[in-house]
């Protein structure tokens, strides 16, 4: 009977077997091709791993063509120098063809600063040099890509606002392995980012040390009034592959050939008469700490008159008011000249955009407000133009498993005041168990508080 079997398959035509044959992903193809002589003949039909090589490698007719060889002998070739990373690579590779495609006309100094990919030896060297596993997705990324040269801009955003100003380069492998750290409170974290201004890092968790999780990515935030410097919060971050679809959504803004953080609402839109407000927002975990609680935040608003409104319509800004609702219930009513020293003149199909900052005590709190403006033709015309309510809400963040009692030399970052705030870093050089910002690196920075 088996034999009967086996003479029937051998006798059916190779358009249907082949149909059947397309369906299989590329192990059962492999698993098939040990069933029979006819099976390992078809399971090798150059069409059926076109489609493997595109799915998997991404691969096109040219390279196949400069390859010189067939789709089955290209889809071992690369399988044979990737294959432990085929659950990664089409999605990183497309990631990173996507991100290079966007910047090309926009940020082209990023570009060039890229550089060629890590080879499997030096990646294996790394992992002796630290004695610890890198993730697969890691060093696919790396085999890729291995990191920007250390210039400005960053690949990883960039924030400007007053004196305050960030960049973070992704760093190669090699110079994240020389900063791999193991002092108490950030034993065996990689850092994957490095900003020349502030000292600011990324990390990646590569054991399950001292609170963390296995690769999980962070911000280290060491607590300002603990006594026992390892005593870490840390906000948490998404990494690579979330970082270029905001990029190349436009979700991030490219502002003076840098990517800005900024992240816009589509509900954060008002238009009162000729005038449109709308706003986007970001959090600054550099500026921010979770104990004491204190969460930065900058927020971008753009003011914009319609082309079609008529010259009678010119308008000065004289003032604005904003109403602060803080998670906890608690109500700010804030008014002052301007925005930011300025009262931009509005005229038809003029845009006026600026940045501001503010900091709360509670991880989420929303603003909104409005704008009063006078018509130029005459002061005496006084109206308000409605700024939309958004929400400025700080990323997941861990504490300690054992909070550590407060230091009695603990001071405030910041005043209370409208316009102006001071920031100054308290003590503590080594970081804690969780995720946060090196606050140490920002001594003696500051930023003003525009709300």
């Amino acid at each position: 009977m088996a034999a009967l079997q086996e003479l029937q398959m051998d006798l059916l035509p190779s358009d249907p077997l082949l149909h059947i044959l397309s369906f299989l992903d590329f192990r059962d193809l492999i698993h098939c091709s040990y069933v029979s002589r006819r099976l390992n003949e078809l399971s090798k039909h150059n069409p059926l791993w076109k489609s493997h090589c595109s799915k998997h490698w991404l691969l096109t007719d040219v390279e196949r063509l400069q390859s010189g060889g067939s789709w089955f002998c290209l889809f071992k070739q690369y399988y044979r120098d990737l294959g432990r990373y085929i659950q990664y690579y089409a999605v990183l590779k497309r990631s990173w063809e996507q991100l290079k495609s966007f910047l090309l006309q926009r940020c082209p100094r990023m570009i060039a600063s890229l550089k060629e990919g890590a080879t499997e030896v030096e990646l294996n060297d790394i992992e002796a040099q630290i004695g610890c596993r890198l993730p697969d997705d890691y060093r696919c990324s790396y085999r890729i890509h291995n990191g920007q040269k250390l210039v400005i801009p960053g690949l990883m955003g960039s924030m400007s606002l007053s004196n305050h100003y960030r960049s973070e380069v992704l760093l190669d492998v090699e110079t994240a392995a020389g900063g791999f750290q193991q002092r108490k409170g950030m034993r065996r974290c990689l850092p994957l980012t490095f900003c020349f201004h502030t000292g600011l890092s990324q990390y990646m968790a590569l054991q399950p040390a001292e609170g963390r999780r296995m690769y999980e990515s962070f911000y280290p935030c060491p607590d300002q009034t603990a006594q026992d410097p390892s005593a870490i919060d840390m906000f948490i971050t998404e990494w690579f592959t979330t970082y270029v679809q905001n990029v190349v959504t436009g979700e991030f803004p490219i502002i003076r050939d840098q990517i800005y953080r900024y992240v816009h609402d589509n509900s954060c839109v008002m238009t009162t008469d000729d005038i449109t407000v709308s706003v986007s927002t970001s959090f600054l975990p550099e500026l921010s700490s979770v104990h004491p609680p204190h969460f930065f935040f900058t927020y971008r608003i753009r003011i914009e008159m319609s082309s079609s409104a008529s010259p009678e319509a010119a308008c000065q800004l004289d003032s604005r008011y904003w109403k602060i609702t803080t998670s906890d219930g608690n109500v700010e009513e804030v008014q002052g000249p301007g925005v930011v020293g300025e009262f931009p003149v509005m005229t038809p199909g003029k845009v006026h955009e600026y940045a501001s900052c503010t900091t709360f005590s509670t991880p989420s709190e929303y603003m909104e407000g409005h704008y009063t403006f006078h018509r130029l033709a005459n002061k005496e015309e006084v109206f308000h133009v409605a700024i939309p309510r958004f929400h400025m809400i700080c990323p997941p963040f861990r504490e300690p498993l054992v909070r550590t009692k407060p230091s009695t030399n603990h001071t405030s970052r910041f005043d209370d005041h409208d316009d102006d705030g001071e920031y100054c870093d308290g003590d503590g050089d080594d970081f804690g168990d969780l995720r946060g910002i090196n606050m140490a690196a920002l001594e003696g920075a500051w930023c003003p508080r525009h709300i």
